[in-house]
């Protein structure tokens, strides 16, 4: 009997070593660098509660974070909203001390960074700098290190919105699936600009052969993802409130639908922010900010058109992002203006959204990452 119990405690502690954790990485608005503006939460992925683990101070408006494919490294974009500044910053997550640490620190190219994104193998960090319209470029050293940008492109043109379209606003930077080419939204030139992206050169941005697509007039391009399939991609329309669905295939897009994010009732102040699917690729949310603080629901059809279910409130006022988990249990919101975070448990049979857990508290939340070690 004594022999059993202390195999039962052997595999029961080895089982627990290997134990898988969710953790949440939450960016803020902090503006003084004195106080809190990373924080770090893990996820209880049975009932939907954040308890606190990290947060790291000493760094000004954190407010888009990605982490690298290995989940190692942290990026933020830092000093974003700050006049004459703009950078882009690395840390260190470490899952088993529970600590983040910071590593370094590099110009933006630009005064407001808003969106980072990592290339699959982990070497590039592309930076969107939004007042500038341009897209800056990264290589990342084996030690999370950041060098300088080995390029900054500027676009200039805006669109038919004087005081939103004055000039180009670039507000994401997305891989395409195979990570050949990278799409860039510009909400100030009603375009989705394309790259080619030769990851074996020093410069790997090149034109792509079809170099943008133009969404309707005074749309907003904002956010833009892809289809777990690799078919289709959907892009968020922040002035415009809609989601514009395109069919995809070797850096090009083509038109497919266009659906409001709101009931009809809604004429303006739309401010739809974000835009994430299922890993089953069975439904679209989408958040709108403006009057409705909520989220969209859509199904996802065969032909990858979408279909409006429903809408969730956020229990919030301006859901500038959320995401899911990767189980896709959950779906968790950064409400900015309310300074709280909400989680949602998500129905995979009907894509539906159910409040769990209980409201977190951060001041000026601007954006949420997830992943689970």
């Amino acid at each position: 009997m004594k022999k059993f119990f202390i195999l039962f405690i052997t595999i029961f502690i080895c089982l627990q070593s290997y134990a898988q954790h969710t953790y949440v990485f939450f960016g803020s608005f902090n503006w003084e660098k004195e106080t809190e503006g990373i924080y770090v939460y893990e996820l209880n992925t049975q009932n939907g509660k954040l308890s606190k683990i990290a947060s790291v101070s000493g760094i000004s408006n954190p407010s888009f974070l990605t982490l690298s494919p290995n989940g190692k490294y942290l990026f933020a974009c830092t000093e974003s909203k700050t006049k004459n500044g703009g950078s882009v910053s690395s840390f260190e997550f470490n899952p088993d001390k529970k600590t983040l640490q910071f590593i370094s620190k590099q110009s933006s190219g630009g005064e407001n960074p808003v969106y980072l994104t990592v290339h699959p193998n982990g070497k590039w960090l592309i930076n969107g700098n939004y007042t500038e319209g341009s897209v800056s470029v990264y290589p990342i050293s084996e030690n999370g290190t950041l060098e300088p940008f080995v390029q900054n492109i500027q676009f200039s043109e805006g669109s038919v919105n004087p005081d939103r379209q004055d000039r180009a606003h670039i507000h994401s930077t997305v891989f395409s699936p195979d990570s050949d080419y990278l799409f860039l939204p510009d909400l100030g030139a009603d375009k989705i600009r394309a790259y080619r992206f030769n990851n074996e050169k020093n410069t790997p941005l090149q034109e792509a052969e079809i170099p943008f697509i133009k969404t309707t007039l005074g749309a907003g391009p904002r956010h833009f993802t892809f289809h777990p399939n690799g078919k289709f991609a959907y892009c968020i329309e922040e002035m415009g409130g809609a989601v514009s669905v395109y069919a995809y295939k070797n850096g090009k897009l083509k038109p497919l639908q266009r659906i409001f994010t709101h009931p009809k009732m809604y004429k303006e102040d739309f401010e739809s922010s974000d835009v994430h699917i299922s890993s089953d690729g069975k439904f679209l949310y989408a958040s709108n900010r403006g009057k409705e603080n909520n989220i969209a629901i859509f199904s996802i059809q065969d032909d990858g058109s979408l279909k409006t279910i429903g809408y969730q409130s956020v229990k919030g006022k301006h859901p500038r992002t959320f995401n899911l988990d990767p189980s896709g249990q959950f779906l968790i919101t950064a409400n900015t203006a309310t300074n709280n975070v909400t989680v949602f448990k998500r129905n995979p049979e009907t894509g539906l959204l159910k409040k769990a857990g209980r409201k977190i508290k951060i001041r000026n939340v601007s954006n949420v990452q997830i992943r689970r070690y």
